[in-house]
C-alpha cells in the first residue's frame, strides 16, 4: 500500500521530514504520534499525493510519488483531514450526492451513507448550519460511499461526541476488510493504540516504532 524510503519534505523552505521510512501492508492500520508541529499532517499530505517530496523515493499504490502516476490512484485514497471536505452552502446530502456523481456511485448509496453515520434526518441542512461533529460524521461517510483502498486519518476522533467514536472503527474495519490500509494520526493514545497494528512516534522528521502490548482484557500497555 505504501513503500517510502529516505524521504524529505520542504514546507515553505523548511524541512519538515527528513529521512523517513515507512511501509504499510494490507490490511493493517499505522498509527502515527508526535507532538504538534512534527509533521504528521504533511505526512498525510504527501502520502495522499497531495505535496511533492523533496528527496526520496516513495510507491503509494504502486504509483511513485512525485510523478504524474501518483495522481492517478487518487481516487482510491481518502483524507479526512482536520478542515471538513464538504462544500459549506451544499447541504449534507448534495456534498455526498456529488462525490457520488464524481466517482460513479449512485444517489441512493450516498443516502444510506449518510444513514448509516446517523445524518439522515439532518441530510437537507446545510453544511454551514452543521456542528464540528456532524461535519466529521459526514466526512466519514464520504469514506464510506468512495470505499477507498488507502485511508488517512488526522485527528479522526476530535469533534466527535462520545457515542459518535465507534464510527472511526467502522469506516477503518471497512477498509481492512478490502484489504486496503490505514494510516491514522492521533494525539488520543489509548484509542490509536486500540485501533492500529503498528505506531510509531514522529520525532525530528523520521518515524520511530512504538511498542504496545496487548492484554487479554482489551487493554494496551
Amino acid at each position: 500500500m505504501v513503500a517510502v524510503t529516505d524521504l524529505d519534505v520542504t514546507v515553505h523552505r523548511s524541512p519538515v521530514l527528513r529521512g523517513l521510512d515507512l511501509v504499510v501492508r494490507p490490511g493493517e492500520v499505522f498509527g502515527v504520534l508526535g507532538p504538534n508541529g512534527s509533521g504528521k499532517s504533511t505526512l498525510l499530505a504527501v502520502l495522499a499525493t497531495l505535496l511533492r517530496p523533496a528527496g526520496g523515493l516513495g510507491t503509494v499504490l504502486g504509483a511513485r510519488l512525485g510523478t504524474s502516476a501518483a495522481q492517478s490512484v487518487r481516487p482510491s485514497i481518502a483524507l479526512v483531514g482536520h478542515q471538513s471536505a464538504l462544500h459549506p452552502l451544499l447541504t449534507l446530502e448534495e456534498n455526498l450526492r456529488y462525490v457520488a456523481t464524481l466517482t460513479g456511485r449512485s444517489a441512493s448509496a450516498a443516502t444510506a451513507a449518510l444513514d448509516l453515520v446517523g445524518l439522515g434526518q439532518a441530510a437537507h441542512r446545510r453544511a454551514n448550519q452543521c456542528s464540528q461533529g456532524m461535519l466529521r460524521r459526514a466526512d466519514l461517510a464520504r469514506v464510506i460511499l468512495t470505499a477507498p483502498k488507502l485511508l488517512l486519518l488526522d485527528e479522526p476522533h476530535a469533534g466527535l461526541d462520545p457515542a459518535s467514536f465507534g464510527l472511526v472503527d467502522l469506516v477503518v474495519h471497512r477498509v481492512r476488510i478490502r484489504s486496503g490500509a490505514a494510516v491514522v494520526v492521533s494525539h488520543d493514545i489509548p484509542r490509536l493504540t486500540s485501533l492500529a497494528d503498528r505506531l510509531a512516534l514522529l520525532e525530528g522528521g523520521r518515524l520511530v516504532p512504538c511498542v504496545h502490548e496487548f492484554v487479554p482484557d482489551g487493554e494496551h500497555r
